[in-house]
C-alpha cells in the first residue's frame, strides 16, 4: 500500500482505490497524489504513477496538456470550482486512444480548490494510432467531432450525423452508442435510402399477420428488436413524409402501432440518426418536416470529409489496410501517400478504402507505389509532396519522442515493419 502523501487523507485514498473505472487524485501542480488498480492497469508501461505528474504518465508530455496543444481542464476548474471536461489523447498500454476526461475540484475548509478527482472514460473503438477496426484520427477536424462524441454518448438525448456519403456515419453511431449507458442492449441500424414507405413502415414498426400480401406472420420491428438500446436510422433525410409523421409520434409519446395493429406498443430506446442532405434545406422545400428536424437535431454532430482531415491520410490507409487481412504487411511508399494525402476523395473513407484494396492487390512487392494508385490520383504537384512529407515526418517524430516502449512496440504502434522503422530513424533530417 501506498504511503499517503502529505496532506493527503487516508481516508480519501481508499476511496480512490474504491472507485469503478479510471481514477486519480492530482494536486494543484498536476502531480499524481492517488490512483486506483484502474488507472495503475490503464498505464503499466509507466511503472509507478503516484507521485509523478499526470501529462508525463497520460501523454508522454514534459509540459502540462496546455502547453503542448490539447486543452487541460484544470485551469478552469481551479478558477470556478466546478466540474469541467475535455477530450484527451492518451498514451496508454493498447496505444494511443481517445479519453473523455471528467475533473472534480476538491474544497479545502477554507474553501479553496486544493485536490482534483480525474475521472477517464476511453471512447470505445477510437484510436489514434492503427487499429484494426473502428474510428482512426488525430488531425484537427477528427479531434472536435471526438468531443462532441464523448460529450453526448452517456446522456439520452438524439443525436443527428451530419456528412458526406463515405465519411464514417455507423461506425460514429456505433462509438456513441458503446460509449453510453445502453451500451450493453442492442445497436439496431436500418437503412432508410430507396425504400417504399410500406416497408419502411414494416421494418420500423413491424407488422400483424395479414397485414399485407406476403405478411404470412407477425414481424418484429426494429424499434422492438432495439429495446432499451440504441435505433440507428441512417439517411433519414429520404424517410417519406408519410412515415415521418409516425416517426414523430414515435419520439414524441414513446408508442407505435404495428401495421396492420390496434394495441399501440411501447418503446425505449436511444436514437441517432444521420443523414448526407442538407436536412434544413428539405425543410424549406417541404420535403421534410420541421417538427421532425427539431426533434432529431438536437444534437448535431458534423462528420468532416476527408479533404478535411489530409493528415489523417496515412494514419487510415494503415489502418485500413491491416483491415484487409493479408498475410503479410503491406507498406504505402512515400509518393504513393502524397498522391492520396493530395487527393480530395469525394466518396471519403470509403473510396479511400477502395483505392487502397485494389492497390494491395497490385502490390506484389509488399509495397504500395505510386504507379498502383488510379490514373486520377498520380498528379501531385511537388509542393502537396513536400507538406504531406513534412507533416508525415512531424509525426514520426512526435510519436517516436513520446514512446517508452521498445522499437518493436513502437513500429506495431505506428503500422509499419521494424526495418522500415530502423530505416527511418537513420534516415538525416533536413533543416
Amino acid at each position: 500500500m501506498d504511503k499517503p502523501p502529505t496532506g493527503m487523507p487516508r481516508e480519501l485514498q481508499s476511496l480512490v482505490r474504491q472507485l469503478h473505472g479510471v481514477h486519480i487524485v492530482i494536486d494543484g501542480n498536476h502531480r499524481i497524489v492517488a490512483a486506483n488498480d484502474a488507472y495503475r492497469e490503464k498505464f503499466s508501461a509507466a511503472g509507478e504513477v503516484v507521485g509523478r505528474r499526470c501529462y508525463e504518465v497520460s501523454h508522454g508530455y514534459t509540459v502540462p496538456c496546455d502547453q503542448a496543444g490539447e486543452t487541460c481542464p484544470m485551469a478552469r476548474a481551479a478558477e470556478s470550482g466546478r466540474y469541467q471536461r475535455a477530450m484527451h489523447l492518451h498514451h496508454t498500454a493498447r496505444g494511443e486512444e481517445y479519453v473523455q476526461v471528467h475533473l472534480y475540484p476538491l474544497h479545502d475548509d477554507a474553501g479553496r480548490v486544493s485536490l482534483f478527482v480525474e475521472h477517464m472514460a476511453a471512447v470505445p473503438g477510437a484510436r489514434a494510432t492503427r487499429s484494426g477496426d473502428g474510428l482512426v484520427g488525430r488531425g484537427p477536424a477528427f479531434t472536435r467531432m471526438m468531443e462532441d462524441i464523448g460529450r453526448v454518448a452517456r446522456t439520452d438525448t438524439a443525436v443527428l450525423l451530419l456528412g458526406e456519403t463515405g465519411t464514417g456515419k455507423e461506425m460514429v453511431a456505433r462509438a456513441i452508442h458503446e460509449s453510453s449507458t445502453r451500451a450493453h442492449a442492442p445497436f439496431v441500424a436500418v437503412d432508410c435510402s430507396g425504400l417504399a414507405e410500406t416497408l419502411v413502415e414494416s421494418e420500423l414498426f413491424g407488422h400483424e399477420r395479414g397485414a399485407f400480401t406476403g405478411a404470412l406472420a407477425r414481424k418484429t420491428g426494429l424499434v422492438e428488436a432495439a429495446a432499451g438500446g440504441t435505433l440507428f436510422l441512417d439517411e433519414v433525410g429520404d424517410i417519406p413524409l408519410g412515415l415521418q409523421v409516425k416517426l414523430l409520434r414515435l419520439l414524441e409519446t414513446g408508442t407505435f402501432r404495428r401495421v396492420g395493429g390496434i394495441e399501440p406498443q411501447h418503446a425505449s430506446f436511444r436514437l441517432i440518426a444521420a443523414t448526407h442532405r442538407d436536412l434544413r434545406q428539405r425543410v424549406r422545400d417541404e420535403l421534410f418536416r420541421a417538427d421532425l428536424y427539431y426533434r432529431l437535431a438536437a444534437f448535431p454532430i458534423r462528420l468532416p470529409p476527408l479533404r478535411e482531415r489530409r493528415e489523417d491520410v496515412p494514419l487510415l490507409a494503415r489502418s485500413l489496410l491491416a483491415r484487409l487481412g493479408r498475410d503479410e504487411e503491406t507498406a504505402v511508399a512515400e509518393d504513393a501517400l502524397a498522391e492520396l494525402a493530395q487527393y480530395d476523395f469525394p466518396g471519403n473513407v470509403r473510396e479511400l478504402r477502395n483505392i487502397l484494396e485494389r492497390a494491395n492487390l497490385m502490390a506484389d512487392g509488399g509495397t504500395i507505389e505510386r504507379g498502383h494508385l488510379p490514373d486520377e490520383l498520380q498528379s501531385a504537384p511537388p509542393e502537396a509532396r513536400n507538406l504531406l512529407h513534412d507533416a508525415e515526418q512531424l509525426a514520426f517524430d512526435s510519436a517516436v519522442a513520446a514512446h517508452r516502449g521498445t522499437r518493436r512496440e513502437l513500429a506495431r504502434a505506428l503500422g509499419i515493419s521494424e526495418r522500415t522503422l530502423y530505416r527511418r530513424l537513420r534516415q538525416p533530417r533536413t533543416a
